[in-house]
Order: C-alpha cells, then sequence, then structure tokens
C-alpha cells in the first residue's frame, strides 16, 4: 500500500470522526472526568459541586453527551481471576487493512473474547484481549482465532491491566470556582 492511499485509507475516518465531534467545555470536561473516575458511586449532586453547576444541569448535559455519542456507555471492571478466570492473554494480530472490520467482528463472536483493538498499522494491527479457565480454552481460543484467517504475531500472558480516567481534559478547578462565584 502506497503511504498516500494508506494515509487515505486511514485518516479519512478519523476526519469524519473529528469533524462531526463537538467541543467540550469545562463542564462537560469535568463530567466526563468524573464518570470515568467512579460513575457508579458518583452522584450527579457530587459532580455539580465539583464543576460548579446544578445537578440538573449535570443530568441534561450527561443525557446530552449520551445523545451525541461521546458517552458509549457504562462498563463494569471486571477482576476475572476473582470470576475464576485466571488466564488472560493478549493476541498481537494481523489483518488485511481492507478486512479488518469484518475480521473485528469476527473474533468478538468467540468465546472469551472479551476486548479487540483496531490499530492504525499495516502489520499488528488487531490486538485481542481472552480470558480462560484453562490452557485448553486459550488453545480453542487460538486455533479459532487461526481458522478465522488472521495471522497471530504475538501473544503475551497478562498479568495485570491498570487504567485511569483520562485527565488531560484541561478541567479547571478555577473556572468551576468562578461559575459557583457567579
Amino acid at each position: 500500500m502506497e503511504f498516500t492511499q494508506f494515509l487515505t485509507y486511514y485518516l479519512r475516518p478519523l476526519c469524519l470522526v473529528s469533524c462531526m465531534s463537538r467541543g467540550l467545555d469545562n463542564v462537560d470536561q469535568g463530567i466526563l472526568y468524573h464518570l470515568q473516575r467512579d460513575a457508579r458511586n458518583t452522584t450527579t449532586e457530587e459532580i455539580a459541586e465539583t464543576v460548579g453547576v446544578s445537578a440538573s444541569t449535570v443530568r441534561n448535559r450527561i443525557s446530552q453527551l449520551e445523545d451525541d455519542g461521546i458517552i458509549r456507555g457504562y462498563h463494569p471492571e471486571i477482576d476475572y481471576e476473582a470470576a475464576n478466570l485466571p488466564l488472560r492473554v493478549l493476541f498481537v494480530c494481523t489483518a488485511p487493512a481492507t478486512e479488518q472490520a469484518a475480521f473485528v467482528q469476527k473474533i468478538l463472536a468467540v468465546q472469551g473474547v472479551v476486548d479487540v483493538r483496531e490499530m492504525l498499522v499495516g502489520k499488528r494491527n488487531i490486538y485481542v484481549e481472552v480470558v480462560g479457565t484453562s490452557t485448553e480454552d486459550i488453545t480453542r481460543i487460538t486455533d479459532t482465532l487461526h481458522d478465522s484467517g488472521v495471522t497471530i504475531e504475538s501473544s503475551e500472558i497478562m498479568r495485570e491491566r491498570h487504567m485511569q480516567p483520562f485527565d488531560h481534559f484541561h478541567f479547571s478547578e478555577e473556572t468551576a470556582e468562578e461559575r459557583r462565584e457567579s
């Protein structure tokens, strides 16, 4: 694939997404930050106090963020080992770029697959996280991935996954304080 074809194929979807997205003000950024930290245990009142608006404004903003597709869901963080799925493996795979989306759908249908990520590269363009109770589970998944037509470039046993909320929304406590004072 030539470089210009690469740019057109991979970057056009990014442009479409960014062209359709909307700007986030300090209130939206604060809401998103708090929901990422702990959506289940954070009340709209607590968020409102932090970002400097009323709880009803926070509820309306959350609804608008959902309608705009910025908030796409609320998902539990599962401790797979505690759920008797002690084996977690990350497969790094390669699929033809023009068929990547189709491969992702096939892979998502495999029992034990918990996460699939598409990368913007020619090779090593699909990362697949799987869980299982035994090596038999992992072997079944490996065979299914091979049978689907992707090439497995590497596989790594995962010990732990660490995540944090994206804190670069540039949420400003000062702006929230100014809003509370007005």
